[in-house]
């Protein structure tokens, strides 16, 4: 771990690191850049994602290539509709000296991909609603901490509905970014197929250690933040609510419910991690911005009428801009 002189150092440290980590990704990714950076906002915001995307898209490969590069501990748990919360968390087994233990489940490492999370029932799901939330899990009356940083990735397909279980409003709160994953263009395409069908003898070098991005995951917290930008946040999270004072037009027409207050949090950790990336030592209302769009999507539920007209989420949280 790198002593620092300063805050500012540090902060300019991180925004190099980022740079050679965008590098190193990049050997093994084509494209994704937008996702890649909502990816590593959330990292050092102490956050977890969720990534909406048809097969074939790289996702596993991402996460995969993420936890390498940041030197992290890697598991992925594959959801099905007969996985039980013991197969996430872990389960109590008899010793030969005829006493309980608890064997720790794959949720015990620094980066869970929660691949097609939505494929198992709602009791399963919710085993990872305290691991995310409190980074424990309790079993038999036992609380255990998991190890740190802790971050879930979660993967979502949008085509297969037929025997998948919709994530509650509850679980999609806890997820800071909800990151739409889409094809590539025609030229990363070709890149790709390029790539992928000759023989490849790629390195990828660690970036940060684990002991750093806990050490940024504060330093992004004492970033300081002017009031203006705090209200900015509140303000477009509070205009997601129908029937208010301050709901535009819009809002009360096609809105069922709105953004609760973890969105304003997010907005403000998420942009001060924005600005930090950028060589920023504070954040503005343009990086509130940037990272709108992913924290709200998933927070906004839509009515009838706005179903019946498509209206996308997308497009009203653009407008609110």
């Amino acid at each position: 771990m790198q002593n620092f002189s300063s805050e500012v150092e540090a902060a300019d440290y991180l925004k190099t690191k980022y740079r050679n980590f965008e590098n190193e990704i990049g050997k093994v990714i084509v494209g994704q850049q937008e996702v890649v950076k909502d990816v590593i906002i959330s990292i050092f915001s102490n956050g977890h994602c969720l990534l909406i995307g048809v097969p074939g898209l790289a996702k596993t490969l991402l996460v995969n290539t993420v936890a390498k590069v940041l030197g992290l501990e890697y598991n992925r748990i594959q959801f099905t509709p007969d996985l039980m919360p013991s197969d996430i968390i872990g389960t109590e087994i008899l010793g030969e000296d005829r006493k309980f233990k608890f064997v720790k489940g794959p949720v015990f490492a620094n980066f869970i991909l929660a691949d097609e999370i939505n494929r198992t029932p709602p009791k399963t799901q919710s085993a990872l609603l305290e691991a995310m939330q409190e980074k424990a899990v309790t079993t038999a009356g036992m609380q255990y901490e998991l190890p740190q940083p802790f971050f879930v990735l979660a993967t979502q397909n949008p085509i297969e509905q037929e025997g998948t279980y919709p994530l509650p409003e509850a679980q999609l709160d806890r997820f800071m970014f909800n990151i739409i994953v889409d094809y590539p263009s025609v030229s990363e395409e070709k890149e790709i197929v390029k790539q992928t069908t000759a023989e490849q003898n790629l390195s990828l070098n660690q970036v940060l250690t684990k002991e750093e991005i806990i050490y940024f995951q504060k330093l992004i917290q004492r970033v300081p933040v002017n009031d203006n930008v705090i209200n900015y946040a509140v303000d477009l999270a509070t205009k997601t609510r129908p029937n208010l004072s301050s709901s535009p037009d819009f809002i009360n027409e096609y809105v069922n419910w709105g953004a609760g207050p973890r969105a304003s949090q997010y907005l403000i950790i998420a942009a001060k991690t924005n600005a930090v990336l950028a060589g920023k030592y504070s954040p503005d209302i343009e990086d509130v911005q940037a990272v709108a769009l992913p924290i709200l999507r998933h927070r906004i539920i839509r009515n009838y009428k706005a179903e019946a007209e498509n209206i996308t989420v997308d497009e009203l949280v653009k407008k609110l801009f």
